[in-house]
């Protein structure tokens, strides 16, 4: 049985999928979710951003970070659950780092996330925080597949 879920969201569909199969593990085990969303403050390949919008910048991404939470938190709401959301931030050390750091601070039994499903160059290029992740947990991680993307 899993007490303590800790379920990553990221607004995408796969993450999505993630969430509603731990609330399915939820209703089954009594667990608790552990919602958390993270804002890596590295500016995207090719993206240039002077100064004085950088903090703007920045600001709008944890703006949008709490939305994704609070809709996964709606969610979770809906099917009577126990949640709580945390908003992670990084600068550079990649959703992964803190998403297993937040497992452990939490004491989680299982993590539960989706993953995109790329496939071919925009895997290698991209890189995967689910296989990141899947290495370096302390506990179990179950992973639930989006729509593969070839390209």
């Amino acid at each position: 049985m899993y007490k303590q879920l800790l379920v990553p969201v990221d607004g995408s569909e796969p993450s999505m999928l993630g969430l509603a199969e731990a609330i399915k593990i939820a209703k089954s085990d009594g667990s608790k979710l552990h919602l958390v969303h993270v804002v890596d403050e590295v500016m995207p390949f090719g993206v240039d951003i002077p100064g004085k919008y950088l903090e703007q910048f920045i600001d709008a991404l944890r703006v949008r970070g709490k939305e994704i939470l609070g809709k996964a938190e709606r969610v979770v709401f809906e099917h009577a659950l126990k949640s709580e959301g945390i908003l992670l931030e990084t600068i550079g050390g990649g959703a992964a780092d803190q998403i297993v750091a937040h497992a452990k601070h939490c004491n989680a039994d299982l993590i539960v996330m989706g993953t995109h499903g790329r496939r071919g160059l925009r895997r290698l290029a991209l890189g995967s925080d689910a296989e990141l992740v899947v290495r370096s947990s302390p506990v179990p991680v179950l992973l639930v597949r989006g729509p593969a993307r070839d390209s």
